[in-house]
């Protein structure tokens, strides 16, 4: 798993709950990403524009309001254009919205945190054989891997 651990990146802001909960759901998928403390080491706004590009969304999905200077920008009006953004977003960070992960299956906004989901591999199985496969049976749905669950779940095909 060493090659998904190094492609995967999170701009992470370690006061944030929701962007410590989303490190923790990457680290307990086996995965140990690269963190960047965006507050303390900014994101370009090359970076940026290309964080945007990648998620798909317009640049005013990634802008915080709370606990930003958002208001006093006055970054609510539509004059704004989507690169005087970026500008903002590059000279005051907090404006960035987090956490933001990158992985080889994509780029999400992951609030809520379970968005992280979408774009991590699957989880490893904890039963995984010496040749590094996985034990059949635990990639199988629990009704599927286990007959009594099976049984006990037809008891709708009984005559009453």
């Amino acid at each position: 798993m060493a090659n998904e651990t190094s492609s995967v990146t999170i701009f992470h802001n370690p006061a944030c709950g929701t962007s410590r909960n989303t490190l923790a759901l990457i680290r307990e998928h086996g995965i140990e990403p690269q963190v960047v403390e965006y507050l303390k080491t900014p994101p370009t706004k090359a970076k940026l524009k290309s964080l945007v590009k990648a998620m798909g969304v317009p640049v005013r999905d990634v802008l915080r309001q709370k606990g930003t200077p958002y208001d006093e920008l006055g970054l609510g009006d539509p004059k704004w254009t989507d690169d005087q953004l970026l500008d903002f977003i590059e000279e005051h960070p907090i404006l960035m919205n987090r956490p933001i992960v990158e992985t080889p299956l994509g780029t999400r906004l992951c609030r809520p945190m379970d968005r992280v989901l979408e774009i991590l591999p699957k989880k490893q199985s904890h039963r995984a054989s010496s040749t590094g496969t996985d034990d059949a049976r635990s990639a199988m749905p629990e009704a599927v891997s286990r007959p009594s669950t099976i049984l006990r779940n037809a008891s709708w095909l009984m005559p009453t």
